[in-house]
């Protein structure tokens, strides 16, 4: 049995992001689970003061500084690595950009040219353009195993055509764990929270795609050569979205007394956060948490001490599921579509895009704020459901890397 095995764990890391965060720490938990304390784990990222803030560095932990033309660099880090881990929870998707994609394509390649095992571990698939299609089929197929994290993933790779193994279990931020002192952390932050919280988690749609360019405006630079999609359509969407969610955080509290917190999941959702308290009639019954303020525990205690959630972020539903929150999702891409039928809640599934979507939000709200229990049973067993799935990653991966040679644990 071969000993001292280097993972290397490709994601979306150092963003100031909740989800990819849980994800992370969990899959870190995983692989000591599996390989022990002393595993040799590489976590390459863009941004190493953001990772460090979760993450610290120690002789068996290591992170990673890449440069955003990314192609040598992950080459160079696969060749040096036992097995590859890709850990993007969006994975197969262009959504967000090609660019992140395409990174994971080009290290499932590297490995495949070094001859090192590679799995995708607990992912999601969704929108590609027909050449990001073509291209997942040819590189996706090279991978030594691909868990899904719902069904409709797996068949959306099988549709097009990926013929690497694949397997469906969960996200692996189910099993992630809190600290036990942010357990009453919303009431300590928000005294006044007392009456109750109604959680805001939006995205503003109309950032995205990332596009690569060699220059552009510095308000739309992500990180170079990489800039959000901006134009006047784009910018006045942004404040009409803006608008509708004020409005509705405006009728909660004036309707139902409660406070209302906008969860920011990932950093670049402040400034919208920003702009639609900017807009509420009662701004002081708000309060915005922010992922570049709060770790993952903190913000997950805070997503499982709401009375209600609506969301456009996969993760906050996700990690709010343990509490039985009752939650509503605003969705854009197939990941909320996939976790709502998982879960029986497509009912309470609204699209962005309908004419109807905001009177839709107001029923719906209505509906839960009144009748929370109309969810319980469905989210009681989602969770469970999800947990079981998810507790299989580390079973699956355990048996993947003792087929190939290496010690695990017993």
């Amino acid at each position: 049995m071969k000993k001292n095995i280097k993972v290397l764990l490709l994601g979306y890391n150092g963003a100031n992001n909740t989800g990819s965060e849980a994800r992370l720490l969990a899959i870190i938990e995983d692989i000591r689970a599996i390989l022990g304390n002393e595993a040799l784990i590489t976590v390459p990222t863009l941004n190493k003061e953001n990772l460090e803030r979760y993450l610290k560095e120690d002789k068996f932990l290591k992170v990673a500084p890449i440069s955003s033309i990314f192609f040598f660099d992950i080459r160079k880090l696969v060749k040096e690595h036992d097995v590859l881990l890709l850990v993007e929870g969006s994975c197969y998707m262009d959504t967000w950009t090609s660019a992140l994609l395409w990174a994971f394509l080009w290290a499932t390649k590297c490995a495949k040219d070094f001859k090192k095992p590679s799995i995708a571990y607990a992912v999601d698939a969704g929108h590609l353009s027909s050449f990001n299609r073509w291209l997942v089929k040819r590189e996706a197929s090279k991978t030594d195993l691909i868990l899904t994290r719902t069904e409709s993933a797996a068949q959306e790779l099988q549709k097009i055509g990926v013929k690497a193994p694949i397997r469906t279990t969960a996200d692996c931020a189910f099993t992630f764990k809190t600290e036990k002192d942010d357990d009453e952390i919303l009431k300590e932050i928000w005294p006044e929270s007392d009456s109750g919280v109604v959680g805001l988690a939006p995205i503003d749609f109309y950032l995205w795609p990332v596009v690569m360019r060699p220059w552009g405006k510095k308000e739309n630079l992500y990180k170079w050569p990489y800039y959000y999609s901006r134009s006047k359509s784009r910018v006045d969407g942004s404040e009409r979205l803006a608008l509708k969610w004020a409005e509705e955080a405006d009728r909660i509290i004036e309707k139902y007394d409660k406070r209302v917190a906008l969860i920011c999941m990932e950093e670049l959702d402040e400034p919208l956060a920003v702009c639609i308290k900017n807009k509420m009639k009662k701004p002081e019954m708000v309060k915005i948490f922010s992922s570049r303020k709060y770790n993952a525990s903190t913000m997950t205690s805070i997503l499982r001490s709401l009375e209600l959630l609506v969301t456009s972020r996969y993760h906050a539903g996700v990690l709010s599921l343990e509490a039985q929150v009752p939650q509503i999702a605003i969705g854009h891409d197939t990941r909320l579509r996939g976790f709502y039928k998982e879960l029986e809640l497509e009912n309470y599934l609204l699209d962005y895009m309908s004419s109807e979507i905001w009177y839709k939000l107001e029923e719906k709200v209505n509906e839960l704020l009144e009748n929370p229990e109309a969810q319980q049973k469905l989210l009681k067993d989602g969770f469970i459901q999800h947990i079981d799935r998810a507790r299989k990653n580390p079973e699956i991966l355990k048996v993947f890397l003792q087929e190939r040679g290496w010690k695990v644990k017993t």
